[in-house]
């Protein structure tokens, strides 16, 4: 079977007082998410009124999700980035493994599991 990417988007509301807080701690997350070899991309999107946003991450297979979710980046600075913003979505697509199920289950997350499809 061949490994699957796993993908995942987390989606952001910020107040305009905690703004410049959360914009540093993205900025620290994307720089150290960089530096881990199985992640393919970390990309923020903003909303047009600036107090939304998504993370858009993608993986190679499960083995990097875990890597990253066991590393520094989340250890470290996904509880300062909860300090400033709430969490209104978390969503996987695609196998994440067992134990990252089980660490996001914790922050209500949903894993589609693959169906069908293409990936170049």
């Amino acid at each position: 079977m061949v490994e699957q990417v796993v993908r995942l988007t987390v989606g952001f509301k910020v107040s305009e007082a905690q703004m410049d807080a959360f914009k540093s701690i993205a900025a620290a997350m994307t720089e150290g998410s960089k530096a881990e070899p199985g992640t393919s991309g970390y990309e923020w999107f903003s909303s047009g009124d600036g107090n939304r946003f998504r993370l858009v991450e993608t993986y190679v297979d499960a083995a990097a999700v875990e890597a990253h979710f066991t590393g520094s980046v989340v250890q470290q600075l996904v509880p300062k980035l909860a300090a400033v913003c709430s969490v209104d979505t978390f969503e996987f697509y695609g196998n994440p493994g067992p134990k990252v199920a089980e660490m996001a289950a914790g922050f209500g997350a949903v894993i589609y599991q693959f169906w069908i499809g293409i990936n170049r």
